[in-house]
């Protein structure tokens, strides 16, 4: 039985962690249009994928964690921010972690090094953001919450490779990660006894028909 009612057992605790961006990129890039997600339902029904794939009886759903980023020039990224500070973080069991997004320079030419501010092709500027310190955030939760026996198995919804060292170190301290694993690499990478991997992309693109 599925939920916070239900008395912790050896091994069955599962927390989630979740890269927002990753996996939104990831589900409209495989889907092919914008995809949301029923943030209500979405760590629950991830906790019955764990169980059923880490064979868990009497599995407990102990939280989520969500990271994300935005963009503070931006009316859509500060829409975002509200929102996930808003709702999302109020949410049962959910807590955000959210990051500014850092102005990356506009490129300069390899030979002369002339900044080049703005594309000669659709004169738009060529400066923009880049995500800083998601990762190292995930990495560090994980391995921090795993220290103070928090949960027995990790969700890990992103298929950044930044993440693998983190995901090899838990396993090799005996803790179960399922890993989202939609990554063109992934089939030559072989995962260890007690890691599991599967392509939650697939399973959430046919929930979703």
């Amino acid at each position: 039985m599925l939920g916070n009612h239900t008395e912790p057992g050896p091994g069955n605790r599962i927390r989630i962690f979740v890269d927002y961006w990753n996996l939104q990129l990831t589900m409209s890039e495989k889907s092919g249009k914008s995809f949301r997600f029923d943030w209500n339902r979405f760590p629950l029904w991830l906790t019955e994928i764990a169980t059923e794939l880490c064979y868990i009886r009497d599995a407990t759903f102990e939280g989520m964690h969500v990271y994300s980023s935005y963009n503070s020039d931006s009316q859509k990224d500060l829409n975002h921010k509200r929102w996930a500070q808003g709702w999302l973080n109020r949410q049962p069991g959910v807590q955000v972690s959210l990051r500014e997004r850092q102005h990356r320079p506009a490129p300069s030419c390899p030979n002369c090094y002339h900044v080049i501010g703005v594309c000669p092709a659709c004169n738009r500027r060529m400066s923009g953001t880049t995500e800083k310190g998601v990762d190292t955030a995930i990495a560090t939760d994980m391995i921090r919450l795993a220290w103070e026996q928090v949960y027995d198995v990790a969700v890990l919804v992103s298929s950044d490779a930044d993440l693998i060292p983190a995901v090899e170190f838990l396993d090799l301290r005996g803790r179960k990660v399922l890993q989202e694993d939609s990554r063109p690499w992934a089939a030559r990478s072989q995962p260890r006894a007690g890691r599991r991997s599967t392509c939650l992309v697939g399973v959430l693109s046919s929930s979703d028909e």
